[in-house]
């Protein structure tokens, strides 16, 4: 790898890999319990696990969504809640229930348009200021970007990144480390990069989704240095360690897939790339 900014942002991250703990991160606020947006009333059971997995907060169905004059956005995908009903059934003169399991699909509100929900009670925001040249950076790039909801990732299907809003992170260089962390997912499009990790279906925790996660986080580093951010460095040491650890103490592949997030990374700032 030429030695540059990449290199030395790329040496840091690896020297500071031992003080790693966890890859699981959320570095922005809300959700909130799970509950259904037009009464109020909080999900149970499984329910309220597949509703939290899902970011939390307020859902609703897609026909409640048209019924207030809003949409589902397009390419949006749900979460399967379930519930128990019963059937009355007579045999010899006896009435019995019995139960049947039936499910339906909800979308958080905020992945929909044109509706309108008052903020949640208590929601803390930050004041964002936007960092200018990331800002261009990232225009630049022409890449579909959707803010609203409760989870961060990159869609390869419908080519589209979705992040929460941006004053919901926890400061400004969250929401950067972030966003530019799916735009290196967006870079392994077919149509871009076509990197195996991107295309190919890859299940979670396998050694080639692991290794994209790597190069997202060593580009994501990479970029809020160009910018002048390098507060997420040790927060990027701590999820780099988790997929470092799930692949078995590979280190040598911290350098392999910081050749893979120069090259992503050159691409979104509109360079010319070199094999590493």
């Amino acid at each position: 790898m030429k030695t540059d900014i990449y290199q030395i942002i790329t040496e840091k991250l690896i020297s500071s890999l031992e003080k790693g703990v966890n890859p699981w991160r959320k570095p922005w606020k809300g959700g909130g319990v799970p509950r259904n947006a037009i009464t109020g009333r909080g999900y149970s059971g499984i329910n309220y696990f597949l509703l939290s997995a899902h970011g939390g907060g307020r859902f609703l169905t897609y026909k409640q969504a048209q019924g207030l004059g809003g949409n589902v956005r397009k390419g949006e995908k749900g979460c399967p809640v379930v519930f128990w009903n019963w059937i009355e059934k007579e045999k010899n003169g006896k009435t019995d229930k019995i139960p049947f399991l039936k499910y339906f699909t909800v979308f958080s509100v905020d992945q929909c348009e044109g509706l309108e929900f008052p903020s949640e009670e208590g929601e803390e925001k930050i004041d964002f200021i936007p960092i200018e040249s990331a800002e261009e950076t990232i225009s630049k790039t022409g890449a579909e970007i959707r803010h609203g909801g409760n989870q961060a990732f990159y869609v390869p299907l419908f080519d589209h990144i979705a992040l929460p809003r941006r004053e919901s992170f926890n400061d400004i260089e969250s929401y950067y480390g972030t966003a530019f962390h799916e735009l290196i997912h967006w870079t392994g499009h077919t149509s871009r990069l076509a990197r195996k990790g991107i295309e190919a279906v890859a299940p979670f925790g396998s050694t080639i989704y692991s290794k994209e996660e790597l190069i997202a986080e060593m580009g994501a580093a990479f970029l809020c240095a160009q910018h002048g951010s390098e507060s997420t460095l040790e927060n990027s040491a701590a999820y780099l360690q988790g997929w470092i650890k799930a692949l078995k103490g590979d280190s040598k592949l911290a350098l392999q897939a910081a050749s893979a997030a120069s090259k992503a990374a050159d691409f979104i700032l509109g360079k010319k790339t070199s094999e590493a």
